[in-house]
Order: C-alpha cells, then structure tokens, then sequence
C-alpha cells in the first residue's frame, strides 16, 4: 500500500505531521527526515528544483523515515509523467478548481486503460526494471492529493472528493486568503469560517484533508478544526525563524566583554 495513504490509515490519534521542504537542497531534506517529521511536501512549485532535483530529494529522503509527497509545478501529464518515472509515488497537485480537473491529475497518475501516463521499461520508479509486474501493480501504488486553493474550489469540494482516485484534500491558506481578498491574512476570521466548513464537508465524505500553517499555534488551530494532517512551516522557515531569533537575542544582550581564566574561550 502507498505509505503516505498508509499513514494516514494507521494515524488514530496521532495526527501526522510534516513540513514543507523548499531548501531545494537533499542535505537539508535529509536532516528534516531525520528530525522526525511524518511526512514532508517536495517542492517543485515555489522552488528552483527540477526534475534531476528530485531524484537526489527522493534518495535523501529514503534514508530516513519521512515520507515524501512531491508537488508538482502545476496539473500537467507531462510533468507529472517524469516526476512517477523519477520514483515518486504521492503527488500533491496545486491549484484544482473542479472534478475535471482532478480527474485530469489522477489520470496523469495511472497506467493505462485506467489513465494515461505513460510506459516506460526502465526508470527509477521501476528500480531499473528489477521490480516484478511494475507495470500492471503500479496504479495501485500511487497516491493523489489535491490542493483546493480557492473558494471557488471549495465551492466544488463534494464533486472533487468523489473522483476515484483522489485520496486526499489539501487547504492551500496563502492563496484561499488571497483570492478571498485579504492576501497575507492567513487567519483572517472568514479565512478560518471557510477553512473550517471544508473540514467539516470532507468529514461528512470521509475524505482525508490537510494543510499547514506557519507557526505551532496556528498548526494546533487546524488540529482542532479536525484536520487529519498537517505541516508546520518549512525548512528554510524554520531554518529563518531560529536564525532571526538567535541574532535578536544576542543583539539585545549586546557585546559586554567576557572575562575568563582561559583566555576568553
């Protein structure tokens, strides 16, 4: 079974978290599956990677525990043919406004008569061309997330949820607040009243649903509007946070001079 789907099944109580992963860099990516995380977004769409990226992102990460979900730059076969062929096995889609379109997404996911991504004998996904009946299993491994940005999107939130094979909704807050009118304001009250009628919506279907937040309060927030995972922040906001955080606290203590019996050190 597909881990992300996997984690999800098995995650009772416990909501999986993850993070974004924007440093486009596999050192990084590998050090944030070693903190722990459950699962983590490789980021093609707001980042520099490309595809070449990817597999070093996914190499990295398969040395830890954390399971990756890339998303891909946009709803398009053809990208999101190279990143399955790459190895990756649940995809995050951004920006789907409707059934057709998700549709669109899952078909790009499978093998056909099912979809049409295309076949290839020999590809990382395959591990080369050493794993058994690849071609006729394959479907079955994938997982698709679809990212509902828009309240235009929520709008259409039953019809997507019910197109065989998606196995999952994601709230993007940052553009939901922005096409909303109030751009920046992640938390905005009526950002939060939408947020919160698709949770409930996606619960009454039984659809997994998901987002993330910048901050452990805000990410506790959508823990209990009933969110059944969630990401904190990013790699590079993480890495922001304590670096800024480090230098005002040594900037507000200032330089006093330090006087020790060994020199100084």
């Amino acid at each position: 079974m597909n881990e992300f789907k996997q984690q999800l099944k098995n995650a009772g109580d416990h909501t999986p978290i993850g993070t974004w992963i924007m440093s486009a860099s596999p050192i990084v990516a590998e050090a944030m599956g070693c903190a722990g995380f459950d699962w983590g977004v490789v980021d093609m769409e707001h980042t520099p990677l490309d595809l070449m990226d990817i597999v070093h992102m996914l190499q990295a990460l398969s040395a830890t525990k954390l399971v990756p979900v890339v998303r891909v730059p946009w709803n398009d076969t053809v990208s999101i043919k190279r990143v399955l062929d790459a190895g990756a096995t649940t995809l995050l889609v951004p920006f789907i406004q409707n059934a057709d379109e998700a549709r669109a997404a899952v078909a790009a996911t499978r093998y056909p008569p099912a979809g049409r991504r295309g076949m290839a004998g020999m590809s990382r996904a395959s591990k080369f061309g050493t794993t058994p009946n690849y071609l006729t299993t394959a479907n079955q491994q994938m997982a698709v997330v679809v990212q509902l940005e828009t309240a235009e999107a929520i709008g259409q939130l039953e019809d997507i949820a019910r197109v065989d094979g998606v196995d999952a909704l994601f709230i993007g807050p940052g553009d939901l607040s922005a096409t909303m009118g109030y751009a920046g304001q992640l938390t905005h009250p009526e950002v939060l009243a939408l947020t919160a009628q698709a949770v409930a919506r996606a619960k009454a279907l039984g659809m997994p649903i998901g987002t993330v937040g910048g901050t452990p309060e805000v990410v506790t927030r959508y823990r209990a509007m009933g969110f059944d995972f969630v990401a904190i922040a990013s790699d590079l906001g993480l890495l922001m946070r304590s670096a800024q955080a480090a230098l005002a606290t040594l900037r507000t203590v200032g330089e006093a001079p330090v006087t020790t019996s060994n020199g100084g050190y």
